[in-house]
């Protein structure tokens, strides 16, 4: 039998080598650099990866499911078996369904446990038509399945409600170790876990290190797993702290570097146009003088207006490249910064200023060399009693900014966008900014 697997990250590393060793021909494929395990052949395309095969795995996260299935179906034998185990929305796994209808049989795949922890042995469930078919092929590698039904989409909703609490336990017991490590009392509380926690220390281990190793994965399946459930009568606070924690470690691990470099050259017009045109800054905060355009993570900064006590703060602990966002509730008789604190902000390497206040000293500011956009200028200097508040949640100028949210300002405007956005968002606005080039030559030429 060929065996196809679309996505060589752990999980398709795991199935690929399996139905290897099974005996199976294997063809694997993956565009980024994931090793090909022994007894694989590895495909330069999605679509030489299927060309032959029987049954294919999809396991190329979420975010590509529909894509990879859209590069396949050409390619695709009649009745192959198409099982698409990404962690994704029952919305995704019905796409991926309309988009192969007529050239394979979907079936939606949810796998339920740890696979670094049990292998190709762990529980999938299965959904779909094809679901007996496909449990018959998985059963030669060892995978336990449960067959749900014959609706694309249902295993997919089971593993986002279970999603849940698995991934709620692995947010709690990561931030309670963080927690107790700074306190340093690490020990007491991993003793505490690992006794109250059936498997004792080993499943505290698993659950530390699969929420730092999945973080961004699994921050996107709890998304789903509340746009699931966001139309049942009640609130869910653990769930979405849950989610607000894997975000938390997944952008501590973003790198973001290669995408800062597009956004700095990149006009915020583009952005918004490439994206959901969300996250922008009111009109009113401008450039206090004639700033270079600026892009970098944003450290948030609240303050009461009139009040710099936060920014004195946030100077002794703000890292080089950072940008300091600041909510000033909107005050607008006096002014947050002027020279000297700009002095301070440039040797401390900080990238930029966003204010929702007004600015003195100006020209200073501009001599200075430090970006800073405000709402205007004021001589009335500030009051320096507080009360601070550093990495928070803040609004400025009408845009919600999140600690290690992305800034990007220029001429025209000011853009929050989430780190995990920052890539697919320069992206989208080169594309943005080639096909509007082409336009204006089209135009041009047009006599």
């Amino acid at each position: 039998m060929t065996v196809a697997v679309l996505g060589l990250g752990e999980a398709g590393q795991v199935f690929a080598r399996a139905f290897a060793q099974a005996g199976d021909h294997v063809v694997g494929f993956d565009p980024g650099p994931a090793r090909t395990p022994d007894g694989v052949v590895r495909a330069d395309t999605a679509a030489e990866a299927v060309a032959e095969a029987e049954m294919v795995l999809s396991l190329t996260t979420a975010r590509f499911a529909v894509a990879a299935a859209e590069q396949c179906r050409a390619a695709l034998s009649p009745g192959v078996l198409y099982l698409d185990l990404n962690a994704s929305s029952p919305e995704v796994k019905k796409s991926v369904e309309t988009v192969l209808e007529g050239a394979a049989q979907v079936v939606d795949g949810a796998v339920i446990g740890s696979v670094r922890a049990f292998g190709a042995t762990v529980q999938v469930l299965l959904s779909g038509a094809a679901s007996g078919e496909v449990e018959q092929q998985l059963s030669r590698v060892g995978t336990r399945t449960e067959i749900l039904g014959a609706q694309v989409g249902d295993a997919s909703r089971r593993k986002l409600l279970r999603s849940i609490f698995m991934k709620g336990l692995s947010a709690l017991v990561q931030e309670s170790l963080e927690a107790a490590a700074g306190a340093g009392d690490e020990q007491w509380v991993r003793q505490q876990m690992a006794e109250a926690l059936v498997g004792g220390e080993s499943t505290v281990d698993r659950l530390d290190s699969g929420i730092r190793i999945h973080a961004r994965r699994r921050s996107q399946e709890l998304a789903d797993s509340l746009e699931l459930i966001q139309d049942l009568e009640g609130t869910w606070p653990m769930t979405w702290g849950a989610r607000e924690r894997h975000l938390l470690l997944a952008r501590r691990a973003e790198d973001v570097s290669p995408a800062l470099e597009v956004l700095r050259r990149t006009p915020t017009a583009a952005l918004g146009d490439g994206s959901d045109r969300l996250g922008f800054v009111g009109a009113d905060l401008r450039p206090v003088w004639d700033c270079p355009q600026i892009a970098g993570p944003a450290l948030t900064v609240q303050t009461q207006a009139g009040d710099n006590f936060a920014i004195h703060q946030a100077l002794a602990r703000v890292k080089p490249g950072q940008i300091l966002v600041v909510s000033g509730e909107r005050g607008r008789e006096r002014a947050l910064i002027g020279d000297l604190i700009a002095e301070r902000a440039k040797k401390a390497g900080v990238a930029g200023m966003i204010l929702d206040a007004p600015v003195r000293d100006a020209a200073g500011i501009a001599e200075v060399g430090l970006p800073v956009w405000a709402a205007g200028v004021s001589a009335a200097g500030p009051y320096k009693s507080g009360p601070a508040r550093l990495g928070r949640p803040v609004a400025v100028g009408h845009a919600v900014c999140n600690p290690g949210d992305i800034v990007v300002a220029d001429a025209e405007g000011i853009l929050f966008l989430p780190p995990e956005e920052a890539t697919a968002a320069a992206e989208a606005a080169e594309a943005v900014l080639a096909e509007e080039s082409a336009r204006r030559e089209s135009i041009r030429s047009t006599a």
